[in-house]
């Protein structure tokens, strides 16, 4: 079973567009930590089990060494750009059975000191076509992300431009909060609702 996990947003500035989302939307961040080998550091907006994460490059020469740290440099803007978009499972062996792609470690130290983990796959096709997500599980320990600090709403829906099929069959018959319709391959916007009642669109216009 796959679940949403988070969106990334792209951003040359974590400080700036944390401030954009707070003042904007009323989308508080929360200091997230940097990615040991990848060059990169992020901000977390808690949503419960998902979460929106502000990221960027720290290291640009480590950062351009990774296929992560290359997708974030190059889609990093100013405003912040959404980059891409993650799914969880517990079972990542089985996914990358199916699809024929390898599985890697990350983690990273939260604020506090201690350590989140987690392994990825299929995080090279995502960078490359950026409607398909990256798969994550969580390992045994970790505090997800959107749990972090209190939740500010919910993500209701996940709108991408790409191939119908290709999506279908990379996630299988996992039905997710989703739509895509023809077009390049991206994440084209997120609807979020928060506690108060708002209804946010998130989208790079």
């Amino acid at each position: 079973m796959l679940e949403l996990d988070h969106v990334l947003i792209a951003t040359l500035d974590l400080a700036a567009t944390s401030r954009a989302l707070e003042s904007r939307f009323g989308l508080r961040s929360i200091e997230g930590g940097s990615h040991p080998g990848w060059g990169t550091q992020n901000r977390i907006v808690c949503l419960g089990n998902t979460y929106l994460e502000l990221i960027s490059v720290t290291e640009p020469r480590m950062a351009r060494a990774n296929a992560f740290g290359r997708w974030v440099e190059r889609r990093s803007s100013t405003a912040g750009a959404l980059l891409g978009w993650a799914v969880r499972t517990d079972q990542i062996g089985d996914v990358s059975g199916r699809l024929g792609i390898g599985v890697e470690s990350g983690s990273r130290a939260r604020p506090d000191g201690s350590m989140l983990h987690w392994r990825l796959a299929g995080l090279e096709e995502a960078a490359s076509e950026p409607s398909l997500p990256f798969f994550i599980q969580w390992e045994v320990g970790s505090v997800h992300p959107g749990r972090a600090s209190a939740a500010q709403g919910r993500m209701d829906e996940l709108q991408l431009t790409g191939n119908v099929d290709r999506l279908s069959s990379w996630l299988g018959s996992s039905a997710l909060p989703v739509t895509i319709v023809a077009g390049d391959p991206a994440v084209a916007s997120v609807r979020i609702s928060t506690t108060g009642g708002r209804s946010i669109l998130l989208d790079d216009g």
